[in-house]
């Protein structure tokens, strides 16, 4: 099982003053990237008040699909000032089976980290098996 949750505010760059046309391409290759993804689940790209966003949301039988790891990757590349969550719970992940795991893009990169206030999730959120 692979469940997610996430989010990004995406900007250009860390300065406050960002380039708006570099901007709106960077969300036009956005829409572009995220119409090839065609996810079933909660895949959005929009503006709100003057600002862009994704956010994400979904639970497949495996990683593979979406690839919204790939995604968050892929922001912090093309619009290092961006900021956002993912948080994962991915059973087929070696080590990590009974975590909740947290993505954390910031100033153009992507790092992981253990969810503390979820994980680990037997017995935070679940029972043992046979309970």
């Amino acid at each position: 099982m692979f469940e997610y949750h996430g989010w990004i505010t995406v900007r250009e760059s860390a300065v406050d003053d960002d380039d708006d046309f570099r901007l709106r391409q960077v969300v036009d290759e956005l829409r572009v990237r995220i119409a090839s993804m065609a996810s079933p689940y909660l895949l959005d790209l929009r503006w709100m008040n003057g600002e862009p966003f994704i956010h994400v949301g979904g639970n497949s039988n495996h990683r593979s699909s979406p690839d919204v790891v790939g995604l968050f990757e892929h922001v912090a590349k093309i619009a290092p000032g961006s900021y956002g969550l993912l948080h994962v719970l991915d059973d087929e992940d070696p080590g990590h089976e009974n975590e909740v795991r947290v993505l954390r893009l910031a100033r153009g990169t992507v790092t992981q980290h253990t969810e503390a206030l979820l994980s680990p999730c037997v017995p935070t959120l679940e029972d043992p098996f046979g309970v």
